[in-house]
């Protein structure tokens, strides 16, 4: 059972400990749960589907010409295929992305340094996407850094611990449409790599969840509530403590469009077992360099 969680009860300070047990009763156990309450604008959100859909709308001559595979930052289009979430089934995603991350200018120094993650945005020609874009980021970054307070209180940590880990982090805003389908597989089986991902969708079904030692099961669909899961980074920083699950969306019967928004550290993070978690189960590790491992080996070759 994945719980539904009102953001409000902790946000408000009407029930600030009951949330945070809710909350670490969801992120031990299967690692997702669904938030409503949340605050981000229901337009803003309309916004991004509908700028999403207008790109993808368009010929791809012109989106290959923002392609992802040509971008050392994470940045630009996935064609359908150009992924393998699974990489042990041997099949492709049946499903285009588009990806924004940390805004930068192209002399910004980090940029002109070619430092891990520090690229440029790439945009299409399409009126308000990149304004719609880069509001979406915003509020969901406020939000998921918010998210990180809760984490706090629930582990044992010291108020203010995370957020200087996200002061300008990778997180990544990814836009995604899933045609119909009645064979393949629309994202193959898989866990995040970062610390948490905030998924907005559209209704359509298709999205499971496998908790350890059970069958794959259906996320339900709560109108504007987001879909939560912890993701492999946080899961590494928290000892194991946290739950990172496989998940996958099955080829859908209609078009399915949903929103994501991965929040990993910032790349000099340095991920390694928190206090008061135990003997450390893994080496600290960059957050560039946990991210980069993991992007690697998700794209198919060109």
């Amino acid at each position: 059972m994945i719980p539904i969680l009102d953001w409000q009860r902790f946000a408000s300070g009407s029930d600030r400990e009951g949330f945070v047990a809710d909350l670490g009763h969801a992120c031990r156990d299967t690692g997702f749960f669904l938030l409503t309450g949340h605050g981000i604008d229901q337009g803003l959100i309309d916004g991004v589907f509908t700028q999403a859909d207008a790109f993808f709308a368009l010929p791809d001559e012109i989106k290959r010409r923002l392609e992802i595979r040509l971008n050392p930052h994470n940045r630009g289009w996935a064609a359908s295929g150009s992924e393998a979430l699974d990489e042990t089934s041997g099949l492709l995603d049946q499903k285009e992305a588009y990806n924004v991350g940390w805004d930068l200018a192209v002399d910004d120094p980090r940029v002109v340094a070619g430092e891990p993650f520090r690229g440029v945005n790439v945009w299409p020609d399409l009126p308000g996407f990149r304004v719609t874009m880069l509001g979406y980021y915003q509020a969901a970054l406020d939000l998921g850094v918010a998210l990180h307070a809760a984490f706090e209180q629930e582990l044992g940590l010291p108020e203010g611990f995370f957020p200087p880990f996200f002061t300008e982090p990778m997180a990544t805003l990814r836009v995604l449409r899933y045609p119909p389908s009645e064979g393949g597989i629309g994202a193959g089986a898989h866990s995040d790599y970062g610390s948490v991902t905030l998924l907005m969708t559209d209704g359509v079904g298709g999205l499971q969840v496998q908790p350890r030692g059970d069958d794959w099961m259906d996320v339900p669909h709560v109108p504007g509530a987001y879909v939560v899961n912890i993701g492999d980074c946080l899961m590494r920083w928290s000892n194991d403590i946290y739950i990172s699950t496989p998940h996958r969306v099955l080829p859908p019967k209609a078009t399915r469009r949903s929103i994501a928004f991965f929040l990993d550290p910032n790349p000099d993070a340095v991920i390694e077992a928190l206090p008061g978690t135990g003997a450390a189960k893994y080496p600290p590790i960059s957050g560039a360099d946990y991210l980069r491992s993991r992007l690697d080996a998700t794209y198919a070759p060109m």
